[in-house]
């Protein structure tokens, strides 16, 4: 029997780690094999992976893209490698399908998870700190989606291998995972419409002061002097999305606070962003003005709580994870518990 089509995506989220949507074509195997086309009346002056994609929809956007910076594509015999080069009527392109980094990564990797809770349509995964949610540059492999992969046979028919929201490579804690395709489906309109409840435990820097809880309401965006971090802007004069996060505050203690962060939105970084915006980085997030302490070397923010409706069933379901050791320490050294 053959083995059916895989329709795991190969782009990475669009838009954070709390979102869903991409295409799902799938990527080549190993086999190599070129492919040439002529440039149609209607491709005259359009971006050269805009044409590729069109006239070889079996591959996604992505893939091609980076065959192209890889140097697998001719144009009238000779090499380019920009993919937003403008074409002509008429041009003549070879393109070799090879096998990129992006195309060999989703393979399936054993690894130990845990897992608080699952049924037929779902789990819930509580994610060590240090692993990579979805592969992409400088992580091609050993991410939570290979290790999805290798636990369940249904995952490779699901796009990012049934993955609908993600957490940091250095956070902690739950995630919701789908096991099929109404679940997946049922889960990111759940999530579109803030209908999942999940509720993070940060240790920040700097006493709390001021209300007990907080709402933010601060729009996010790459940030303007450093494209590798995210930072609040002002949506009239830098490109960004809504961004709004209630803080409760639990505790102080002489150098920082306990807080309770629930996620109205989801944006890239959006506690981290968020929390260093108020003067209260979170304890160990360097790139975001955090610092090491107690022992802790990455950012101290932890998914505790993720609650929802069944997709399927509309159950309700509230999972609630145990603290990992790290942070569980540094909570002590401070003498810090954590309310119900």
């Amino acid at each position: 029997m053959s083995q059916a089509p895989s329709i795991i995506s190969a782009t990475p989220f669009a838009d954070g780690p709390e979102t869903g949507a991409e295409d799902d074509a799938g990527e080549p195997g190993a086999e190599q094999e070129t492919r040439s086309l002529t440039v149609p009346a209607d491709g005259h002056g359009q971006r050269l992976d805009r044409v590729l994609a069109a006239q070889l929809p079996e591959f996604s956007r992505s893939y091609l893209q980076q065959l192209v910076g890889a140097g697998a594509l001719r144009l009238n015999g000779a090499p380019v490698t920009k993919p937003a080069h403008k074409l002509r009527a008429g041009d003549v392109l070879a393109i070799e399908l090879r096998p990129t980094p992006m195309s060999q990564a989703f393979v399936p990797q054993a690894m130990d998870l845990v897992v608080p809770y699952q049924d037929e349509h779902l789990a819930i995964i509580d994610k060590p700190a240090g692993l990579v949610v979805h592969p992409a540059p400088g992580h091609w492999n050993g991410t939570l989606l290979n290790a999805l992969l290798a636990r369940d046979e249904r995952a490779s028919q699901l796009p990012r291998a049934g993955i609908v929201h993600r957490l940091d490579k250095d956070t902690s804690g739950l995630m919701v995972v789908a096991r099929t395709r109404a679940a997946m489906d049922a889960l990111v309109a759940q999530i579109g419409a803030r209908q999942v409840h999940r509720e993070y435990l940060a240790l920040a820097h700097r006493p709390w002061q001021g209300p007990p809880a907080r709402e933010i309401d601060a729009p996010i965006g790459r940030d303007p002097r450093n494209r590798l971090r995210m930072a609040v802007v002002d949506l009239a004069r830098h490109p960004g999305k809504a961004a709004q996060t209630r803080c409760e505050w639990l505790a102080n203690f002489d150098a920082g606070c306990l807080l309770r962060c629930l996620l109205r939105t989801g944006r890239t970084h959006q506690i981290r962003v968020h929390l260093a915006h108020l003067g209260h980085p979170l304890v160990g997030d360097a790139l975001y003005g955090g610092a090491p302490a107690a022992g802790l070397t990455r950012q101290a923010l932890h998914a505790r709580r993720l609650s929802l409706a069944h997709p399927i069933t509309g159950a309700p379901l509230d999972v609630v994870a145990p603290l990992p050791l790290d942070l569980a320490a540094a909570l002590a050294a401070w003498g810090l518990t954590i309310p119900a």
